[in-house]
Formats: structure tokens, C-alpha cells, sequence
């Protein structure tokens, strides 16, 4: 099984989203989970993932993780060609090691041009930037460079980002 997380914001509260699928090619996850968190630490530039990591730990509490082959975020794992750990790469620490993560970035980041690869899916003119730690850096590009869809954004992360936003869900 794969892992899919994302963390929506609003205001000093957050709602974290995990969908679980099969395969790469899935156009819809087997399952979704999620949490509402209050409290939220306020966003420090540099410092995302003390802000994000708490609210994906507190999800993958609701998680079997033993059915999980690898987990991917909306960030990187990288920060920059020195290896600088963001947020998938403080992921895969709290994890051990022993789990692979992919992160799946919409923007690049200037520092970052070794550790990363872009992915140019569908007509889309604007690069998805894929970072990984604990799995190959091309397969995990190809894992999503052919992911279900025909846009920019695989179908199924599509569902994540909806699903995380959705304020008709929130129970905040």
C-alpha cells in the first residue's frame, strides 16, 4: 500500500489528510484518514517542518503503517544539495529510517538542483519536483511520472488536495 499526506491550515488549526492506495496507477485511494488539530505552531521560513510534522504524526497514529511500502508528502525531502533535511526527510528520521519517502513538490527551491528531478507530466509547460530518501531518486520520478491522470497533478493526489481542503469535512 501506498501513503499519500497533505495538511491543510486555518488559522491556528489544521486538518491532515492520508489516502491510502494499491498501486501507482490507482485513480481512486482504497481508503482516506483523517485529523483535526488545534494549536498549531506558527510557520517559521526554513523551519516548515516543525509546523507540518507534528500535524503527520498525529495522523499516521490512525494508521497501520506495517501495510505501508512508502509514504509520500506535498514537500521535500531535501532542502538543498548539501542534503539539508525538509520535511520528508525529518519524516523518514521520526520513522527510523525505516520507511521510504517520496516528496512531491509543486515549486522548486533554488538550493535544491542534485537532489531533486523534475517531472513533466501531461501538456503541462510546469514540472512536478520529486525528491526521495530510502528509495531511488529515478524510480521514484518514474513511480510518478506515471501515476493515473492526464494533467500536471496525478489524479490521486488531486483527491488528497481536495479532500484536505474540503471545509464542508472539517470539523473544526
Amino acid at each position: 500500500m501506498i501513503l499519500a499526506i497533505d495538511v491543510y491550515y486555518y488559522s491556528t488549526k489544521a486538518k491532515a489528510v492520508g489516502v491510502i492506495f494499491e498501486k501507482w496507477n490507482d485513480s481512486r485511494p482504497k481508503e482516506i484518514k483523517s485529523v483535526y488539530l488545534s494549536d498549531i505552531q506558527q510557520y517559521e521560513s526554513g523551519n516548515f517542518y516543525k509546523r507540518e510534522l507534528p500535524c503527520i504524526i498525529s495522523l499516521l497514529q490512525k494508521i497501520d503503517l506495517s501495510k505501508i511500502e512508502i509514504i509520500i508528502v506535498d514537500s521535500f525531502v531535501y532542502l538543498d544539495d548539501n542534503k539539508k533535511l525538509g520535511l520528508g526527510g525529518y519524516l523518514h528520521e521520526y520513522l527510523e529510517g525505516n520507511m521510504p519517502i517520496l516528496g512531491v513538490a509543486k515549486n522548486s527551491f533554488h538550493l535544491n538542483k542534485k537532489n531533486v528531478i523534475e517531472v513533466y507530466r501531461g501538456d503541462s509547460k510546469k514540472p512536478l519536483y520529486i525528491s526521495s530518501i530510502g528509495q531511488d531518486l529515478e524510480l521514484s520520478a518514474e513511480l510518478v511520472r506515471n501515476m493515473h491522470g492526464n494533467y500536471r497533478f496525478p489524479t490521486i493526489l488531486k483527491i488528497l488536495d481536495q479532500e484536505t481542503r474540503d471545509i464542508k469535512k472539517n470539523k473544526m
